[in-house]
């Protein structure tokens, strides 16, 4: 009778053939969206760090106005009664005058406080300066309101630029307007607490804006 063979060797139990949705997660069209999710996700993260960035600049530029705006807001005038080459006319015509202008800007702009004088250099030069104060929420704008007080009386104010507003900050700028006796150049500053302007004859833009400059320092003070 044969010998018995050796026992069979046990291989164990096959693993169960995959179902249908098991190859679905190796299928390539999921290999494809799973590629585009990732630059999608990447867009998605660009995008919000540039709100992020964009909101702490808000935020800065709002400070910032803020600051600006309480440091200028308590501006004080006082007339003086002469600024470099400039004397103030105590004449009854300038008097008259400088109250006519005060009534002016006050009718245009709203401010607490106005302000109107007359300046003398000599006879062929003088100055009519108009200003007042208060809180003023848009300087430029209302610079260029003040402006079309001007332009009502005499013509448009032309060829503004922008000139130097010195220490105290805000905008200040010089233009040419027509008036029967010949060009006159117009400037003007204005900050959150103040607004001026100025009217020069015999003078370029040029001339005057440094006399503006010199009239500011001289008469606002914070």
């Amino acid at each position: 009778m044969p010998e018995p063979g050796p026992n069979p060797i046990d291989i164990g139990t096959p693993p169960p053939a995959s179902n249908d949705e098991d190859a679905d997660l190796l299928h390539p069209d999921d290999l494809q969206a799973t590629a585009k999710a990732k630059p999608r996700g990447l867009v998605r993260r660009v995008l919000i760090s540039i709100l992020l960035v964009l909101a702490v600049v808000a935020v800065a530029m709002l400070g910032f106005t803020s600051w600006r705006i309480i440091a200028q807001r308590h501006a004080e005038l006082e007339i003086q009664p002469s600024v470099g080459p400039l004397s103030l006319d105590y004449s009854q015509e300038g008097a008259s005058t400088a109250d006519y202008l005060r009534t002016a800007l006050a009718a245009e702009v709203d401010l607490d406080r106005t302000y109107g004088a007359v300046y003398k250099e000599a006879p062929d030069k003088n100055v009519l300066f108009l200003a007042g104060t208060g809180l003023i929420w848009t300087p430029g704008q209302d610079l260029d309101a003040a402006m079309n007080l001007i332009s009502d009386e005499e013509g448009a104010v032309t060829d503004l630029k922008d000139v130097e507003a010195g220490p105290l900050d805000g905008t200040m700028k010089c233009g040419v307007t027509k008036s029967a006796d010949g060009d006159l150049t117009v400037c003007g500053w204005a900050d959150h607490g103040s607004l001026a302007l100025a009217m020069f004859n015999n003078r370029t833009p040029e001339e005057a804006a440094p006399l503006m400059l010199a009239l500011r320092n001289a008469t606002e003070t914070r």
